[in-house]
C-alpha cells in the first residue's frame, strides 16, 4: 500500500521493553519472520506514542492532527533477496484517533483499533493506561524521568539499547483485510532517547500466561522520547501466513 509521505511530531514515545524465550516467540510469528536476539532472548514490547502535528509532507501545520497510540511490537529479522533483513513485527496497533481507526488499514497502512487512553503526566512522571473499546487489550504502567539505566536489563548501557531499538524502524503490521502484513518504515534524523524508571507495568497480552507461560517472558526496561520531528514513509507489503 502506497501513501504520500507523513510528518510530524513525537511529542511523546515511551517504549516498554520485555525479553522472552525466543521459542514462545516464534509461535506467535507470521511465517518468514524469526525473533532478532540479544544475548539469546527475543526483544518484545509495546511501543506508546503521542503524536502531533500529523499531516502530508509539505503541508502547513496547522492542519496536523494530534494522536494516542499505542502498537505491540517484536523485534524480527526476515531474509530477502539473499539479505537478512531486521525490523519489528506488529500483531496490534490501537488509537484514540476516529480517523486513524476507519482509515487504517484501508487509505494508510495498519489497522488500527479504537481504544480509549488516561495519562497523568508532568515534567517527571508519567501515570498511564490504556483500554481498548474491544475490550481485547488493557494496559498500564507508572513511571519516573531519570538518568540512570536499570542495571539489570540484559542490555548493558543505554547506548546498546539505543542502537538496537533505532534499527526497528521498519515495522509489518497485520491487515485482517487481506493476507499481506503492511509495511511503514519511521524516519527520525535526530534519534534520541533516554532510560525510564518504571514503577509498575501491566498488559494483558504480555501477562498472558496462555501465550506465554509463566517464567518466559519478564519486563526489562523502558525507553522515553520526547518532542522528535519524524516522518512516516510507506513501504512495501508481502504476503505471509501466520
Amino acid at each position: 500500500m502506497k501513501l504520500p509521505t507523513i510528518q510530524g511530531i513525537i511529542k511523546r514515545r515511551v517504549l516498554v521493553n520485555y525479553h522472552a524465550e525466543p521459542e514462545i516467540i516464534q509461535n506467535i510469528l507470521p511465517q518468514h519472520f524469526r525473533p532478532t536476539l540479544h544475548k539469546g532472548k527475543a526483544i518484545a514490547g509495546i511501543c506508546l506514542i503521542k503524536l502531533e502535528q500529523i499531516r502530508p509532507k509539505h503541508t502547513p501545520e496547522f492542519i496536523g492532527l494530534s494522536s494516542e497510540n499505542a502498537a505491540h511490537r517484536i523485534a524480527v529479522e526476515w531474509d530477502k533477496n539473499g539479505e537478512s533483513k531486521e525490523g519489528v513485527f506488529v500483531p496490534r496497533r490501537d488509537t484514540d484517533s476516529t480517523l486513524n481507526h476507519l482509515a487504517g488499514g484501508r487509505l494508510f497502512p495498519s489497522e488500527h483499533h479504537k481504544a480509549t487512553f488516561e495519562i497523568i503526566e508532568d515534567e517527571t512522571e508519567i501515570n498511564y493506561s490504556m483500554r481498548s473499546n474491544d475490550g481485547e487489550v488493557k494496559l498500564s504502567f507508572t513511571g519516573d524521568l531519570t538518568t540512570q539505566f536499570p542495571s539489570n536489563s540484559i542490555f548493558d548501557s543505554l547506548q546498546k539499547a539505543s542502537n538496537f531499538f533505532e534499527r526497528g524502524s521498519l515495522g509489518y503490521s497485520s491487515n485482517t483485510k487481506n493476507k499481506d502484513l503492511d509495511g511503514i518504515f519511521l524516519k527520525i534524523d535526530n534519534w534520541k532517547v533516554s532510560p525510564l524508571q518504571i514503577h509498575s507495568v501491566r498488559s494483558s497480552f504480555y501477562d498472558n500466561e496462555e501465550i506465554f507461560p509463566k517464567g518466559s517472558i519478564e519486563f526489562d526496561h523502558a525507553l522515553l522520547m520526547q518532542n522528535i520531528e519524524h516522518e512516516w514513509h510507506s513501504r512495501e507489503s508481502f504476503e505471509v501466513s501466520v
